[in-house]
């Protein structure tokens, strides 16, 4: 895949990733949905238009996908609502996202990857950025909040690097989201003397569900077999700029100063790790 494709396919992952944080933050503060209602719908709608798109192709999907990934999936998913109850955006963008980079990195290394000198420069760039994009936001957060969050980057950092070997991505993407369902139905039925289903809610929901996670995932697992996993780490930095930006076009935040610099620092640093196809 030549440089220009793959950065295109990566910027598509990045904002996919940015709307899930989007939709699940204007569904939770604006509307009545409850998280496990909000989670569960989400894997149900990512579920239900992957196995649509499948069944066009006419493929049996009983083979495909992994109940590792699943719970992974499922993971990331609910814990991700639940930690944005209590934390703000650049809390929660700080926690999720150093998680992902520990697990990644981690994973990179006990594989045997090493950064080279552009890639550290790149990643020194990176971090840099998301730090001051989130720590003038940063407030002492709730202890369960926190945890819940570090939990979502774990799995999603899990679910990533069980996405890298796949041969082909939609099919994989495809059998982990039906593969979640059975735990998406427990943690509803868990939840059903809280659950509140609100209109608005579960629209933001399906949109996070079917477009953001169930198409924004077959794309990011695209993207896996190209990248390393340290590279991968690196990149999905860039999901919190577009959050904030998304903010300011969509949530009425205001553009800052931190901003802007942080926007500059990330993306460049993400140049550098792109520079080459695989590094």
């Amino acid at each position: 895949m030549n440089i220009f494709r793959l950065s295109v396919l990566v910027t598509v992952a990045m904002i996919a990733f940015a709307a899930n944080s989007l939709l699940c933050r204007l569904a939770l503060k604006t509307t009545s949905i409850d998280a496990a209602s909000f989670s569960a719908v989400r894997i149900l709608s990512g579920a239900l238009l992957l196995w649509l798109l499948m069944q066009a192709r006419g493929v049996k999907l009983a083979q495909h996908g992994s109940w590792r990934g699943a719970a992974a999936l499922f993971i990331y998913v609910t814990t991700f609502s639940y930690a944005y109850i209590s934390l703000s955006a650049g809390t929660g963008a700080l926690v999720l996202f150093g998680a992902v980079q520990v697990t990644m990195i981690v994973a990179g290394f006990i594989a045997g990857e090493r950064m080279s000198k552009i890639q550290f420069a790149g990643f020194f760039l990176a971090v840099t950025g998301l730090v001051i994009l989130v720590l003038p936001g940063v407030q002492a957060p709730s202890l369960a909040g926190s945890m819940l969050m570090l939990l979502s980057g774990i799995a999603w950092g899990m679910y990533s690097l069980f996405g890298r070997g796949v041969p082909d991505a939609i099919l994989a993407t495809t059998g982990n989201f039906i593969r979640a369902l059975p735990m998406a139905l427990v943690l509803i039925l868990l939840a059903l003397p809280w659950a509140k289903f609100d209109g608005a809610g579960v629209m933001y929901a399906v949109l996070s569900g079917a477009l953001a996670s169930g198409v924004g995932y077959v794309i990011w697992y695209r993207v896996l077999r190209e990248i390393s996993a340290i590279s991968a780490s690196i990149v999905q930095l860039s999901a919190p700029v577009i959050a904030a930006v998304g903010g300011i076009i969509f949530l009425n935040e205001v553009l800052s100063l931190n901003l802007l610099i942080a926007v500059v620092l990330i993306l460049g640093g993400i140049g550098f790790v792109l520079s080459k196809k695989r590094l």
